[in-house]
């Protein structure tokens, strides 16, 4: 069976503020050289500044974890990062590793599609935002991060505990700067959280652990196992049956193939724009709730309808 691939990592370092001359961007440039000659490197850049109101970071991303961290333990790095504390430039905590599986806890970490042409704007709401956190208790940063590959910015809040993060997320001043938030964006922002193949987001919140209803995960895998059995039938059960393969054995192969590319490239493809419909904190009300079900309901009357009426791909008695 084949294995999956190593997903991208990313790791944010913060360092304290007080540079004001540009030396901090200088020197964060050699650290990002450094990572750009790694193995497995692949973007990285640092944080914006926002007449100092968000603190500086370096991000880099790799292609895997192992590769990420043969970096992070690289002495190529530590030389750099000695001779940035002898200027003065000293983490602020320890390296935040991202993933699909967002940060560390007391971290909220955030993606935004800013609108063409409203990035002042949303430069404007985010300092607005991270004066706000400020005033939390518990508080203790605000990274934020230009658009990457995908064309999405990254906001990224820190505090003591996870569950002062989530007494910030749920306050008055937090709601009240959102509104204009949204305002300069394309679509509405997405916390970072991590979902499973199959379909499962997982999310902590107040020390509790959420995760995706159980209904919602069964129809989207429903929406994709019907036709990826239905085209194995038609496409592949033929050729395994002309090898002379027992019924037995090409029905074990059919579901190889076929949990394969489930679990690896058609799930997750399928879950992505229903991500958040899935989330079982941003995607827990009734309008969200129905929206993406009768998304979902209208994939099964295509599907259906396109295997009842395409003879070629009906597999029970198709006549080649």
């Amino acid at each position: 069976m084949m294995q999956p691939g190593p997903r991208p990592v990313t790791a944010v370092t913060v360092f304290h503020s007080g540079d004001d001359d540009g030396a901090f961007e200088r020197w964060s440039e050699e650290l990002l050289a450094s990572a750009g000659s790694a193995a497995g490197h692949l973007s990285g850049c640092t944080s914006v500044r926002g007449e100092n109101a968000f603190e500086p970071a370096v991000a880099v991303t790799f292609s895997g974890e192992s590769a990420l961290h043969a970096w992070l333990d690289s002495s190529g790095r530590a030389e750099i990062l000695r001779e940035g504390r002898r200027r003065g430039f000293w983490a602020a905590c320890t390296d935040l590793i991202l993933d699909e599986g967002g940060g560390a806890a007391g971290v909220g970490v955030f993606r935004h599609a800013v609108a063409p042409g409203r990035e002042e704007g949303f430069l404007t709401t985010q300092v607005r935002l991270s004066t706000a956190a400020a005033a939390q208790p518990g508080y203790q940063g605000t990274v934020l991060l230009p658009a990457d590959r995908d064309g999405e910015w990254t906001s990224m809040v820190r505090f003591r505990t996870g569950a002062q993060l989530v007494q910030w997320i749920g306050s008055d001043e937090r709601g009240a700067a959102l509104a204009p938030l949204r305002e300069t964006l394309s679509r509405d922002f997405s916390a970072v959280s991590g979902t499973t193949p199959f379909g499962t987001t997982v999310r902590v919140q107040d020390g509790r652990t959420l995760m995706t209803p159980n209904w919602k995960s069964a129809m989207l895998v429903l929406a994709v196992l019907y036709p990826t059995v239905m085209l194995l039938s038609r496409f592949l059960g033929p050729v395994v049956d002309h090898l002379g393969a027992p019924p037995w054995l090409g029905l074990w192969i059919s579901q190889i193939v076929s949990v394969t590319a489930m679990q690896w490239w058609l799930m997750p493809a399928a879950s992505r724009p229903f991500r958040r419909w899935l989330d079982p904190v941003d995607g827990a009300g009734a309008r969200v709730g129905v929206a993406g079900a009768a998304a979902i309901l209208v994939g099964y009357a295509v599907t259906l309808t396109l295997f009842a009426t395409v003879h070629e791909l009906q597999f029970w008695d198709y006549a080649g």
